[in-house]
């Protein structure tokens, strides 16, 4: 019993630090990006929803060094479905979320595309006759030479939308301090996070798949609920679906390609019913690109996502502990 308390505490304690880090880390760029004269929005579309993917990112490394690479898969899928669903609901319930930047309009899009090269990786590991079945070292290596095509598209928008540099917040000197600060916090809480959850599960007997789809994935996606529904309710709502759409792709091709570098990734088989309910999450949001609506999330579409978040959770757990 001692043992369980002590890796609950320090998966708490763990992912505390992941969130305060990442704070940290944001807003010591974000200062230096307004003095470098980067646009607010952009700074919110590209450097936050960034920011909050870290977690994330030395979570899943973290875990692949220590040889939990199950945890990883799980941790970006359940990333992505609680940013859409859970975070995307969330800030629709603040505010009905109306989409106004041509970036956002084209993040989405490619959000869109990350999740069907990630289908596409994860139907071909199935298929394949290696057992288990893994997401190889090459296959991180496309995801990562993704990541490196949407940097150049960031690049290339940012050199059309620069501005004049003005004062920021926070000054050049604090501005790096707080970058190397939550870099540091982020390293050394990812271990602790990683551990409690492993030994968590193993407790419990519950398997690291579920520890990454949902207290891990929540845990690490509290950046961007925070981020996401600050922006909401200051009207924001474009940072709010720029944030959500930016970490997304960030997880896919960054997180889970990095990942795979490092040690490939198994693929459980059950994880088609997660990966099925993302094709459906994303297909809605991108959809709504489409269809000339003044809202991209409506209060009645945010109370379908949670309803559908909350749903997906309780079969999850349901389908864990009955198998």
């Amino acid at each position: 019993m001692e043992g369980i308390f002590w890796h609950l505490f320090k998966l708490i304690v763990g992912i505390a630090v992941l969130i305060k880090s990442a704070d940290l880390l944001i807003t010591g760029a974000s200062g230096l990006a307004r003095r470098a004269g980067i646009p607010e929005l952009i700074i919110g579309l590209t450097l936050v929803a960034f920011g909050t993917s870290l977690p994330e990112l030395t979570v899943n490394i973290g875990a692949s060094l220590k040889g939990a690479s199950e945890i990883t898969l799980g941790n970006v899928i359940g990333s992505n479905i609680a940013n859409i669903l859970l975070i995307l609901g969330v800030a629709g319930l603040i505010r009905p979320l109306a989409m106004h930047g041509g970036f956002v309009k084209k993040e989405i899009p490619l959000n869109f595309l990350s999740i069907m090269v990630l289908f596409a990786m994860i139907s071909d590991a199935l298929l394949d006759n290696v057992n288990p079945p893994i997401i190889s070292r090459s296959e991180g290596l496309v995801l990562i030479t993704t990541f490196v095509g949407y940097l150049y598209f960031l690049g290339a928008f940012l050199e059309r939308e620069a501005v004049e540099s003005r004062d920021g917040l926070v000054g050049y000197g604090r501005g790096f301090l707080y970058v190397a600060g939550g870099i540091v916090g982020l390293i050394f809480s990812s271990e602790w996070t990683v551990e409690g959850g492993v030994g968590f599960a193993s407790d419990l007997g519950v398997s690291q798949a579920i520890v990454g789809l949902f207290l891990i994935a929540i845990g690490t996606s509290l950046p961007e609920l925070v981020t996401s529904a600050v922006a909401a309710k200051k009207g924001n709502t474009d940072l709010a679906l720029g944030n959500v759409a930016g970490s997304n792709i960030f997880n896919v091709s960054l997180v889970l390609g990095a990942s795979a570098l490092i040690h490939p990734i198994p693929v459980p088989p059950l994880i088609y019913k997660d990966l099925l309910l993302l094709f459906v999450a994303t297909s809605v949001l991108f959809l709504s690109n489409f269809m000339g609506r003044r809202y991209s999330v409506s209060r009645k579409e945010a109370v379908l996502f949670l309803t559908m978040y909350t749903a997906y959770a309780l079969f999850s757990w349901y389908w864990e502990i009955t198998r």
